[in-house]
């Protein structure tokens, strides 16, 4: 079994709790205009590994990101190779270590996606845009998907952290914000929800890949726009 992966990350810090071994999968079905890692879309990019290539680099590390931290898996779309995930993170969990998936849930749930969500113990789940016409604007792709995984993932009691990145005049809507924190609401199984504040320090990827940054002239989010959206959601209750 192998599988394309971009990069990894041996000590990462906010990508789930306690101390985290990262990897990246190579390849993303959607065209997210903020996308900090254009480079991954390509499935074709990457390199290729073997399970126990991936879990090896991990075994070396298990001693730092053990008991409180663990592995997370980001990209790029981490639910596009699935069967990969799954018997890496059955070898993991015959390690204890804690398994968690960064992922925007927007892919149907199939009965391969249901296996690899029963071997997961966190989602750190991406509400693109909570207003669907606007979500397909700014990532090519309705939400329902991603809707419907955060749903099945309440149902079965999957805990999960939701994130919202903030990018001004996009996302900041105050309807939508508030539309936002009413669904999180309905979920059972919320542990955290994080209002990412959009950068752009992602813009040089696309620049060396000779292209378009999509988001030329948008303002990043501050400081201010991250308290009021917080106020809005009332997280800070």
């Amino acid at each position: 079994m192998k599988g394309r992966i971009h990069s990894f990350e041996s000590m990462g810090a906010v990508d789930g709790p306690g101390l985290r071994y990262i990897v990246f999968m190579q390849g993303c079905h959607l065209k997210c205009k903020y996308c900090q890692n254009r480079d991954t879309w390509n499935i074709k990019n990457g390199q290729e590994y073997e399970v126990d290539e991936v879990l090896e680099k991990i075994m070396k590390v298990k001693n730092y990101i053990t008991p409180d931290g663990g592995v997370t898996i980001s990209g790029g779309e981490p639910l596009l190779q699935a069967d990969f995930l799954i018997e890496l993170f059955k070898k993991l969990k015959k390690q204890n270590i804690h398994t968690c998936i960064d992922t925007s849930g927007n892919l149907p749930i199939t009965d391969k996606i249901k296996e690899l969500i029963e071997l997961t113990d966190l989602f750190l789940l991406d509400i693109k845009c909570i207003n669907d016409e606007k979500c397909k604007e700014l990532i090519g792709k309705s939400n329902k998907d991603e809707i419907e995984f955060a749903k099945y993932l309440s149902e079965h009691e999957k805990p999960m952290w939701i994130r919202q990145v903030l990018v001004p005049t996009l996302t900041d809507d105050e309807k939508d914000l508030k539309d936002l924190a009413l669904f999180i609401k309905s979920l059972k199984t919320v542990e955290k929800v994080e209002i990412l504040k959009y950068h752009d320090l992602g813009r040089f990827k696309w620049e060396n890949m000779k292209l378009k940054y999509p988001l030329e002239g948008y303002k990043t989010a501050n400081q201010e726009d991250y308290i009021r959206a917080k106020r809005i959601m009332n997280l800070d209750k």
